[in-house]
């Protein structure tokens, strides 16, 4: 029984196994795509935070910010509202 069964689908198997190999790769190729996309995009907004151009940034890895401690160095302080850049003009 298991004979004629397999000599029934012979015909489908390769065509079968030829796409489904190729899907496979098309799949790691997508998620391969999708990752590149995503660390692009994250390494973009993490360019826009301004906290080592300020004034106010220390360097010193305790205390990064003594005006804004809680949000130095990470995305919160995209838009901080107590940035100031090292030009000399406050305001």
């Amino acid at each position: 029984m298991l004979y004629f069964l397999l000599k029934a689908i012979q015909p489908v198997l390769v065509p079968l196994c030829f796409v489904s190999a190729w899907g496979i790769v098309f799949l790691l190729c997508l998620s391969v795509g999708r990752t590149v996309t995503d660390s692009l995009r994250r390494a973009q907004r993490m360019h826009q935070i301004p906290c080592a151009n300020c004034v106010f940034f220390t360097g010193d890895y305790h205390l990064k910010c003594p005006v804004q401690p809680t949000i130095a160095l990470s995305e919160d302080a995209i838009d901080c509202p107590d940035y100031r850049g090292h030009s000399g003009i406050y305001g």
